[in-house]
């Protein structure tokens, strides 16, 4: 059954009155997929199966938006916009600037770029501040940026706060920064110098003494130009204009994920010159950091069109559409012995209903890693979210006795046969 257990957490009868009250603001019946049943199911022309020419299995995805399981799909209209790209040449950086004119607008920033992916956009996005910081070429990054008998060359610090180091650090250290790190409010303050060229705000981090308002504020004081890392965080649509509505001179976005356009693209917005600087500092440029970070015109295009495709969309609808489908695998589980059901919405990145089925081990027979490997074994092959089985990876509300499903990139009809799928192994263990 659903219970409530902690802050982000529905209880079921919450659920059924939060989902049924949406269903019926929007007018429709809850057994019907808000997320496009119809248009989901459309696709491009029959074309010849590579997949199963290479032998690469389809997947049923339970998981989310995860690099590694190629994001979301795109939905129909973006597919065909990318499709009809392809019959065509152009002038790329004509397309380029088309297009990041048009996004600018739709997405109420002063300029936009179409970047290879949100840590190609976080890269561009240093190169960009180096350059404004130093008046430099492209050509000169990384080259003149730190010498390599380690003195100086160039303005090149770019300030973060400890929790929010990441793996994603690369993406800036492409450009030769140095990384200075930062723990308190005071720390923060006194870290400024003269070599500060940016200072980078990890949006889903979960810690930090520094909150996103202050943090700007502070950089802002000292003329320095602020980034926001929210590669994952649509929905809410409004996170598309929000963080350049506050202020943040660069924010970028995953395309692949939320926003459903090709898995290789990604969004820098923000300040029109810090734009045209990361701009220069990008692909088809060949002397620059960026020059391997090509976007095609295909996912150009598909970009813009993801865009035109997301504004149309209900945040509402669609989370309950993600909700219904939680509800669908619940249900199919609930008379395995101990178990009960819970609905996790993590407040910043990857808001959408995660299904957490927590249960005995030690009486069902099975642990939630030897089911994650159980069905990922099986034709269809399905794969659960990676939290299934761990400690931390979703706070407190995961651990080595929950099984975690994402159900938001799942496809018409994949719920029913997540749900049977879970009840036959739960059920029988040892089969």
């Amino acid at each position: 059954m659903f219970r409530s257990s902690g802050p982000g957490l529905l209880s079921r009868r919450r659920f059924l009155t939060w989902s049924q009250a949406a269903l019926a603001v929007l007018g429709a019946s809850p057994a019907i997929p808000l997320f496009g049943a119809s248009r989901a199911t459309e696709s491009v022309p029959a074309a010849d199966d590579y997949y199963a020419k290479l032998g690469v299995e389809p997947i049923i995805n339970a998981a989310g938006t995860y690099t590694y399981l190629t994001a979301a799909v795109m939905p129909p209209q973006v597919q065909r916009a990318v499709a009809q790209a392809a019959l065509h040449p152009v002038v790329l950086k004509e397309l380029h600037t088309a297009a990041g004119e048009y996004l600018a607008k739709r997405l109420r920033c002063d300029g936009a770029l179409v970047t290879s992916g949100a840590s190609a956009a976080l890269t561009l996005a240093t190169a960009a501040c180096i350059a404004d910081a130093n008046h430099a070429r492209p050509n000169q990054i990384p080259q003149q940026v730190w010498s390599g008998d380690g003195t100086l060359g160039m303005k090149n610090e770019v300030i973060v706060q400890k929790a929010h180091r990441y793996e994603y650090d690369h993406a800036m250290q492409l450009c030769g920064v140095r990384i200075v790190e930062v723990v308190t409010f005071d720390d923060y303050q006194r870290a400024f110098t003269p070599k500060t060229v940016m200072t980078n705000f990890f949006n889903s981090a979960e810690g930090g003494l520094i909150d996103r308002q202050a943090w700007l504020d502070v950089a802002h004081r000292h003329n320095v130009p602020c980034h926001l890392d929210a590669a994952a965080d649509v929905p809410p649509v409004e996170n598309l204009w929000r963080y350049t509505a506050m202020g943040f001179d660069l924010v970028c976005f995953s395309g692949g994920k939320g926003i459903r356009g090709p898995q290789n693209a990604g969004l820098l917005l923000g300040k029109k010159h810090l734009i045209d600087l990361a701009a220069d500092n990008d692909s088809p440029n060949s002397d620059a950091v960026g020059r391997g970070m090509k976007v095609a015109k295909e996912q150009i295009v598909g970009m813009v069109a993801a865009v035109d495709w997301l504004l149309e969309q209900s945040d509402e609808a669609n989370q309950a559409e993600y909700m219904r489908r939680a509800h669908v695998i619940s249900e199919a589980v609930k008379d395995i012995p101990t178990l009960t059901s819970d609905i996790y919405i993590p407040e910043i990145a990857n808001h959408v209903p995660h299904l957490i089925l927590a249960y005995d081990p030690r009486i069902v027979g099975i642990t939630p890693l030897e089911v994650q490997k159980r069905l990922s074994a099986q034709r269809p092959r399905i794969e659960l979210n990676p939290a299934t089985g761990t400690t931390g990876r979703l706070g407190p509300h995961s651990n080595e006795n929950t099984i975690v499903v994402g159900a938001w990139m799942m496809q018409p009809g994949e719920a029913e046969i997540v749900g049977r799928s879970l009840h036959a192994v739960l059920s029988n263990p040892q089969a």
